[in-house]
């Protein structure tokens, strides 16, 4: 399977780099979408009914006066497949119960602990139920789960009766938490066994959810089973996981959506806070290479406690303790890879953001192997004694410890440009905080 976001993106910067776009340029960048999604796993009929509308808005409707032709295909492009994709969708914050469904292998079970980490986050009171009473091992799993993230756990070993289990916990933890999150059993397949216990465990538990969780790989595959739990059990929303990247599952999603099921969440990776709210707007920018820059703004929000990295911008001051808690900030804020493609560098080569990575780690050792007062006073790194010794000590070359102090000294200088211009520290002060970020003029 292809990636879809390169796809759609190389397809995309043909007709930005033509010297002319015209009917020629509009339909060859149709036929490279149909070939990009197609081979994407995205049903074929979608895809045709999808690409004759962008071709027909491209070419037939009037092109806004302030947009030229290329900005108008382009954004033609983007609302079409927002428009495929489905709306926002909006997590309800209060009360409730949640019945999670799904087949074995889709990452039903992690996803469940990812879940709970969401709700406790928004400060609801969370626990999980293990109600899956067939696959060995889920038990402990799930309760492993509970205990990385720190919510409620609820299990009955001895009982095998689902539904039995759905009206014990909810009769014990009802008033004790306010969201309570129901594993259901798997199956190696759709079968009438399952949906006679999901029935019975529905009406047991009663849901204000009901979640169905489905891999990304799957491609059209996903559509065929949400239809089939939908009639089971009335899905709310689907949450699509392994969507590790901005081009995966790009067959998964649309046809979910088809179905007219919600995709409600999607997973990111394996991190327990690797869940976002599914928005098809932002979806659909990355995989056209638009910037994430309000993904980016939240997850610099969630690292804002990291008290030394705030100092340094408002003070305009920066050592390398300052600098070490620059780097665990960044850790927070995901893998390097992730928080490029925010920026809009999606397509960077895997060599080269390995390299960075690697780089992030040599410079965090070396700074764990200074001093206290090395790490306070920056000027007593420039001297060669003691880079030899920081170097020793974190296992890197005389070189590379160099590169690091000249990389500091570079960055140091930029922040003290950076204090002279008032009105931008004071902006990023504010989105450290948590504050709107604006551009100038905005």
């Amino acid at each position: 399977m292809v990636d879809l976001g390169a796809g759609i993106r190389k397809a995309l910067g043909r007709l930005t780099g033509a010297a002319l776009v015209d009917e020629k340029a509009v339909k060859e960048l149709v036929k490279d979408l149909q070939r990009v999604l197609i081979s994407s796993d995205v049903n074929v009929k979608l895809v045709f009914e999808l690409t004759k509308k962008i071709e027909k808005r491209c070419l037939e409707a009037k092109t806004p006066t302030a947009f030229s032709l290329r900005e108008h295909v382009v954004r033609v492009v983007y609302d079409e497949l927002v428009h495929v994709l489905g709306e926002k969708y909006e997590p309800k914050l209060e009360k409730q119960r949640i019945l999670m469904c799904g087949l074995y292998g889709q990452g039903k079970t992690t996803t469940i602990g990812k879940l709970a980490r969401f709700y406790q986050n928004k400060g609801l009171r969370t626990a999980v139920i293990a109600g899956d009473v067939h696959r060995p091992a889920a038990f402990e799993q799930l309760e492993q789960l509970a205990e990385s993230v720190k919510c409620g756990f609820w299990g009955n070993k001895a009982e095998k009766d689902a539904a039995r289990i759905a009206q014990l916990a909810r009769k014990d933890l009802e008033g004790k938490y306010d969201v309570l999150i129901f594993d259901s059993a798997g199956r190696s397949a759709f079968d009438e066994e399952l949906v006679n216990e999901l029935k019975s465990v529905n009406d047991a538990f009663d849901p204000g959810e009901r979640f169905l969780v489905v891999s990304g790989d799957l491609g059209q595959v996903a559509g065929r089973q949400s239809q089939q739990f939908h009639e089971t059990v009335g899905l709310t929303g689907v949450i699509v996981t392994k969507m590790d990247g901005s081009g995966k599952g790009g067959g998964a999603l649309s046809s979910v959506s088809t179905t007219g099921a919600k995709v409600a969440f999607i997973g990111t990776g394996e991190k327990m806070d690797a869940l976002e709210v599914f928005d098809a707007k932002r979806f659909v920018a990355r995989l056209c290479g638009f910037p994430d820059l309000e993904a980016l703004l939240e997850k610099t929000h969630a690292v804002a406690e990291e008290e030394e990295l705030q100092k340094a911008l408002e003070e305009g001051e920066l050592n390398y303790e300052s600098f070490l808690a620059q780097m665990k900030a960044m850790k927070k804020m995901g893998p390097l890879k992730g928080i490029l493609q925010m920026m809009g560098a999606y397509d960077l080569p895997e060599e080269l953001v390995g390299k960075s990575e690697d780089r992030l780690k040599k410079f965090e050792a070396a700074v764990h192997s200074m001093t206290p007062k090395e790490r306070k006073e920056p000027a007593l790194m420039k001297q060669r004694a003691r880079q030899e010794r920081v170097a020793k000590g974190s296992g890197m070359k005389l070189d590379e410890m160099r590169e690091l102090v000249t990389s500091f000294d570079k960055a140091q200088n930029m922040l003290k440009g950076m204090r002279k211009n008032r009105g931008l520290m004071k902006r990023l002060s504010g989105m450290m905080k948590g504050g709107s970020f604006k551009l100038p003029g905005a």
